[in-house]
């Protein structure tokens, strides 16, 4: 199974972004999809994850609460990222994350490569 992410880039504070991440291979079932982020220097901490059948959870940080919105596309293996309102705090490596049952019917957890987001001025 491979995740590969994309959408990251540079924006101006007050800026958008919408990441995706598409799982592929021996996939059963994705339980869980999600974003993690990892800012210099700082360990890696949950943005946001969605259940198959649609639960939600978002990080506690009230830094994102309201300006980041997770979605996914089921029959697609996708999961989308759609930030608004970016502030510079806001700039790290956003790595999705599934958690996958795969054809030998083990539940593994799989990370994309991480695509970076930069929000300057």
């Amino acid at each position: 199974v491979q995740l590969q992410a994309y959408g990251g880039g540079f924006v101006q504070p007050g800026g958008s972004l919408r990441l995706s991440c598409a799982a592929y291979g021996s996939i059963v079932i994705i339980n869980d999809m999600g974003w993690y982020r990892q800012a210099p220097g700082q360990q890696r901490e949950l943005v946001a994850g969605m259940t198959y059948g649609g639960s939600i959870t978002y990080a506690s940080s009230s830094s994102m609460k309201g300006r980041f919105l997770v979605s996914r596309d089921n029959a697609k293996n996708t999961v989308y990222l759609q930030m608004n309102n970016l502030k510079p705090e806001d700039k790290a490596v956003y790595y999705c994350h599934a958690r996958v049952v795969t054809t030998r019917l083990y539940e593994c957890d799989y990370w994309g490569q991480g695509t970076p987001v930069t929000v300057s001025s």
